[in-house]
């Protein structure tokens, strides 16, 4: 402890409103948003608005680190004043890429042995 420095900031840090758009489903989400939200430092309340699809972060804390927590949890979240048209671009480069032909027979061989594993639980079921 003796060899650490306190280093001043540069300007005041004040606490700021986050606000973001993000998809909820069921209040279960909205439990998943804010235990997400409270593993982050500096923030001290978080509101969830489930009618108006809302979150309000309040606190010491980076906009962008907070829609990477968010994200984490719920991909097409993005900030509420941030226009339509980046949000968008953000969904058609993630969601809408065509698997390739590897991806699908991975999952293929995936679900296959999945059946075969139920197949030698339940021996007697004709499927």
């Amino acid at each position: 402890m003796a060899d650490m420095q306190i280093v001043l900031a540069g300007k005041k840090i004040e606490p700021q409103y986050v606000e973001m758009k993000v998809p909820l489903y069921s209040y279960g989400c909205e439990k998943k948003i804010k235990k997400a939200l409270s593993r982050l430092r500096g923030i001290h309340s978080v509101h969830v608005d489930y009618d108006a699809q809302k979150v309000t972060v309040w606190g010491i804390c980076n906009r962008d680190d907070v829609l990477a927590a968010i994200r984490t949890k719920r991909r097409d979240a993005y900030f509420w004043d941030q226009p339509e048209s980046k949000n968008a671009s953000y969904s058609m480069r993630y969601d809408q890429v065509e698997p390739t032909r590897s991806s699908r027979v991975t999952t293929a061989l995936i679900i296959y042995k999945f059946r075969k594993s139920w197949r030698k639980l339940f021996p007697l079921v004709l499927y």
